[in-house]
């Protein structure tokens, strides 16, 4: 019979690797894989889900602190500015921040995403997106409950491609950005959002600028 006071050993480099991986407390990676008997990946979902979680409570703070970083691709050819906020300068100056700073702003580079978040697309985006969408499945001539699905599948999908926060990490793609986020939050205990971004690439002829929407006086009262 397992008692309340019985964990599962688990290998100091296992908990080490996981720090390396996460970059979580080390504390909270032998939690986690105490939790997970061991297994890495799945020690490492548990992080991931606290991190949301952490984030999540943290997520009405206000963030007027912060930092603009670069990412210039090789060659000159495409530039990224995105100003990443949280809540102190403190936090802002150190090496995590920076990092995911960093990160953000390579992903930019790498993956041309329109919008900050969902709450950036516009209605006319949206609608226009469920039009083409609802035109492809009804032309396969299914019932309209599965058209309906169909279309939320294609939705999620677009989200995925064009809001930076719902992407895939480009280094690390079971992960997204707003999942990457919300690790360093769970970390350095202030809430962290991206405020804006731009891109643009040598020859195109458009360009991305994308921000958040200000905060409602209802909404940040």
């Amino acid at each position: 019979m397992t008692t309340a006071t019985e964990t599962t050993k688990i290998d100091a480099k296992l908990v080490k690797e996981l720090r390396e991986k996460s970059g979580a407390p080390m504390g909270d990676c032998l939690k986690a894989l105490q939790e997970a008997k061991g297994n890495m990946e799945d020690a490492f979902v548990v992080l991931r889900k606290r991190g949301m979680a952490s984030a999540a409570k943290k997520a009405s703070r206000t963030t007027n602190e912060g930092a603009v970083g670069t990412y210039i691709h090789a060659g000159g050819k495409i530039g990224v500015l995105v100003e990443l906020n949280c809540e102190s300068d403190f936090v802002a100056r150190t090496e995590d921040f920076q990092e995911l700073l960093r990160d953000i702003a390579m992903h930019i580079a790498a993956t041309d995403p329109r919008f900050v978040g969902r709450d950036e697309v516009t209605e006319a985006d949206l609608e226009r997106e469920k039009d083409v969408y609802r035109s492809q499945a009804a032309a396969t001539g299914k019932p309209p409950a599965v058209i309906e699905k169909i279309l939320e599948g294609k939705l999620a999908k677009f989200y995925e491609e064009f809001c930076l926060l719902d992407q895939p990490f480009i280094k690390e793609q079971t992960q997204t950005i707003s999942q990457l986020i919300a690790a360093k939050v769970a970390k350095l205990g202030e809430n962290i959002s991206v405020r804006r971004f731009a891109r643009f690439k040598v020859g195109a002829s458009d360009w991305t600028v994308a921000t958040t929407k200000a905060p409602t006086e209802e909404a940040s009262a």
